[in-house]
């Protein structure tokens, strides 16, 4: 059972989804308020002020595109977003506004859960700084020198590569989509250029990854971008 009595707010019309994600994150020790529609959503965020929202898309009233982008103009707290399969390009468009990950309808209890722990364990990592020296089973980067280990043997990359791995590994374990990645590593002027993210994710595979045919740190999410991991 959790310890960390996280305040947790599930947004969703679904009754039967509200109450048994309600009942398994009580279970575990979380804090779980609910709203299902977008007005209550962003009523509770103000009255509450969750630590993490699970957030359905399809609400009726305000959509949870909506609620995701009011909510991420206020605060930075995680948004898991609830999306039905064949919603991919709201997926992305809920990522571009500031989602930090999804999990596809139909679910398991255990993945939302592993989903809530490893976004509420990145929030309290920022807020209690991040360290000059990040690492990761056979994996080191020391941010302050601008090096890379893999198994104690320095990695050279280029200066491309090395931005593309931090901005990976400072939102480790949220979805990053390709334009998030293109606009923090190239600029603003690149959102399009998805080609280029393509490459250099192979090349930081091939310098870091112990079998890059099998990444355990860069993790594609098909259609929508990259998560780095940090789990085994």
């Amino acid at each position: 059972m959790s310890k960390s009595g996280a305040r947790i707010l599930i947004v969703d019309d679904e009754v039967e989804i509200l109450r048994a994600l309600q009942r398994s994150l009580t279970a575990h020790g979380y804090e779980v308020f609910t709203a299902e529609n977008g007005e209550d959503a962003i009523e509770e965020v103000g009255h509450h002020r969750p630590d993490l929202i699970l957030l359905d898309l399809g609400l009726p009233g305000i959509s949870g595109l909506e609620v995701c982008r009011r909510v991420r103009e206020q605060s930075n707290l995680p948004i898991i977003v609830l999306s039905v399969k064949d919603t991919e390009r709201d997926k992305v468009l809920a990522l571009d506004l500031g989602a930090d990950d999804y999990v596809s309808k139909p679910f398991g209890m255990n993945e939302v859960l592993a989903r809530v722990r490893v976004a509420l364990r990145h929030t309290a990592q920022i807020q209690s700084g991040t360290e000059p020296i990040f690492t990761a089973g056979p994996l080191s980067v020391d941010f302050a020198q601008r090096s890379v280990h893999v198994n104690e043997k320095e990695v050279k990359l280029t200066p491309t590569e090395y931005d593309l791995l931090k901005a990976l590994i400072k939102n480790r374990g949220k979805i990053m989509t390709r334009q998030m990645l293109l606009a923090q590593v190239w600029g603003t002027g690149y959102g399009t250029e998805a080609h280029y993210l393509h490459v250099y994710v192979g090349q930081l595979r091939r310098k870091i990854e112990p079998d890059p045919a099998h990444p355990r740190f860069i993790l594609t999410v098909s259609g929508v971008g990259y998560r780095f991991n940090t789990e085994d």
